[in-house]
């Protein structure tokens, strides 16, 4: 018995002919896709990175609060009653008041800021305060009596008096050696003729302030970055040849 064989279906042509890509449609869809997911990232990258920059700026600004708060601290013992702690600066008051035209303080001016200032660097070292905190400035002033530029260096003489007084280690109640080489590296002098004058009362524009500078957040900054918080100064070679070169008057 013979059987028929019946022929075999062959595939259609075009059905070996149909094209691989995938539509225009769904190809700008995926691309869409893709777009959205690359822009989530970024956005979350971006906000990450502000978010950090936001903590590193509220950190310096309460340090800098924490750090003036103690050494108001400081200020309101009995035995520096006069001492005002204004914003950044410490306003010795009368007690680091000048005589006219001189640069000399009495001895117990120079007491004071023997006491006073190796207390400041204790508030300094604190590894918070030590984070964001630059220098000091030792501003001196002077009185609207006499010439812009005899003025201007009678300012910078007193400045430098008191760094005269806080480093002199012959004196029988000289700062430590440790307080003495953190001075040489914080502090800073400066000087203003007329700028900051009481015109009133010229004696009370005799004087110096001490001025605390602190870094500036950078924008690259990131919270616990220790890169862009250190800064730290250079080291100054040690020496204890002291010589005011500041010459009484």
């Amino acid at each position: 018995m013979l059987r028929l064989k019946t022929p075999r279906h062959r595939r259609a042509k075009d059905e070996a002919e149909k094209p691989f890509w995938i539509s225009f449609s769904d190809l700008m869809t995926a691309l869409m896709v893709l777009f959205l997911v690359a822009m989530a990232v970024a956005l979350m990258g971006v906000t990450q990175g502000l978010r950090k920059i936001e903590e590193t700026r509220k950190d310096r600004e309460e340090t800098i609060q924490s750090c003036i708060a103690d050494i108001d601290q400081i200020a309101q013992k009995p035995e520096f009653k006069g001492v005002k702690v204004r914003g950044q600066t410490i306003d010795f008051g009368p007690l680091a008041e000048f005589r006219k035209n001189g640069n000399e303080l009495s001895p117990e001016r120079m007491a004071f800021l023997r006491n006073f200032v190796p207390q400041v660097l204790e508030v300094a070292r604190h590894p918070n305060c030590q984070k964001w905190l630059k220098r000091f400035v030792v501003e001196g002033f002077a009185s609207q009596e006499g010439s812009y530029l005899y003025n201007l260096n009678l300012s910078l003489a007193r400045s430098q008096r008191v760094l005269c007084v806080l480093l002199d280690a012959s004196a029988p109640d000289a700062p430590s050696q440790e307080d003495r080489r953190l001075i040489r590296q914080l502090f800073l002098v400066g000087g203003s003729s007329f700028n900051a004058a009481i015109l009133d009362q010229p004696e009370k524009s005799r004087r110096v302030e001490l001025r605390l500078e602190f870094k500036e957040l950078r924008q690259d900054c990131r919270a616990g970055d220790t890169a862009c918080q250190s800064e730290a100064p250079p080291p100054i070679p040690w020496d204890e040849d002291f010589k005011c070169p500041v010459a009484g008057q």
